[in-house]
């Protein structure tokens, strides 16, 4: 049976979002949000220029280097207030969330520092996955470069947060790997959106890892055939910190992104690289079935994986190892491995 929306939140210890408000059409964010304040543009705008999170305490928003904690600032002004950034994408009290936003009493504040992060998305419908989407990295693992999206999935039990721990299913797996993704959260429901349209469809993005068990994805000896198996035991797709809102981020297709092992920099690389875009990828997936709010597509990897390197030199992630991901504007996502 699939799990629950409250087993998922006891499970992850989420219940709160932290996020940063900017006026849409401002300069670029950095790595790490800055404040300003809310935009009056209008609910689905303003909810696009926030920049959210899941934490144990409740839904807050970054104000700096803290975070506003919206649970408490809402009990304290009386007023209803989104639980988790589900409840924010599907518009849920936020009339609430505005208000203790404009509030922003300090004392409903926690350091950002000392903040104890959950998957910045709880309960998405799907988690679409990408294979192959990076020209450098189809090259190094030495497959035909794809003519359409190739997509697969992962479930929520393989969700996981920053600062959190991936427990290695060693008993049927040796061979872990990392790969870094930009994930793009929805925002409405999509059928048949041409790629024209396709990103006023977003609600957000976030920094992610398409963790692998390779020796399970690659289990009959064909590339990929057990995408599956090898890349959703539990835990396998940390998420977060952030679900920051799209219009901060603007173009998808110009972000740096880099993921590093114990402070090596292992993938280095720019979604400009991308095979098929942002656009596209919802585009072409909106042709075949709906797209819901909160669905996840995680957009590939770029070069740099274990698997692409010369079989002698492949050193796997093992317990005891810390990988760190960022996309550029979207902030840092760490884990740790036993």
């Amino acid at each position: 049976m699939a799990p629950t929306r409250r087993t998922l939140l006891k499970r992850a210890g989420v219940a709160a979002v932290a996020g940063k408000l900017l006026e849409s059409g401002k300069t670029r964010a950095q790595q790490a949000p800055q404040t300003q304040h809310a935009t009056r543009q209008g609910q689905t705008a303003s909810l696009r220029a926030l920049t959210y999170c899941n934490l144990r305490t409740g839904l807050g928003v970054k104000l700096g280097e803290r975070i506003l904690d919206v649970a408490r600032a809402g009990k304290e002004l009386g007023v209803k207030v989104p639980a988790t950034t589900d409840e924010v994408i599907a518009g849920k009290n936020i009339d609430g969330l505005r208000r203790v936003v404009e509030a922003a009493p300090r004392n409903a504040t926690v350091v950002e520092s000392e903040a104890q992060f959950g998957p910045c998305i709880v309960n998405p419908e799907k988690i679409i996955m990408l294979g192959f989407n990076y020209k450098k990295h189809v090259m190094e693992v030495k497959v035909p470069m794809p003519t359409a999206p190739v997509l697969f999935n992962k479930y929520n039990n393989a969700l996981s947060a920053h600062r959190g721990t991936v427990s290695l299913p060693s008993k049927v797996a040796k061979k872990f790997d990392y790969e870094v993704e930009l994930q793009v959260i929805m925002g409405k429901i999509a059928r048949d959106v041409s790629e024209a349209e396709a990103l006023n469809y977003v609600f957000g993005y976030a920094t992610g890892n398409d963790f692998s068990a390779r020796d399970l994805q690659l289990r009959d000896g064909r590339q990929g055939s057990q995408f599956m198996i090898g890349k959703t035991p539990d835990g396998f797709m940390p998420i977060g910190p952030y679900l920051v809102g799209a219009d901060i981020v603007g173009d998808p297709q110009n972000l740096a992104i880099e993921c590093r092992v114990n402070g090596e920099r292992r993938q280095s690389s720019n979604t400009s690289d991308m095979i098929f875009s942002v656009a596209k990828i919802i585009a072409y997936a909106s042709s075949i079935f709906t797209l819901k709010p909160g669905d996840v597509f995680s957009t590939g990897t770029p070069e740099g994986v274990i698997l692409g390197k010369p079989e002698a030199e492949q050193v796997w992630l093992k317990a005891g190892d810390e990988v760190a991901c960022s996309v550029e504007k979207l902030g840092e996502l760490r884990f740790q491995l036993a």
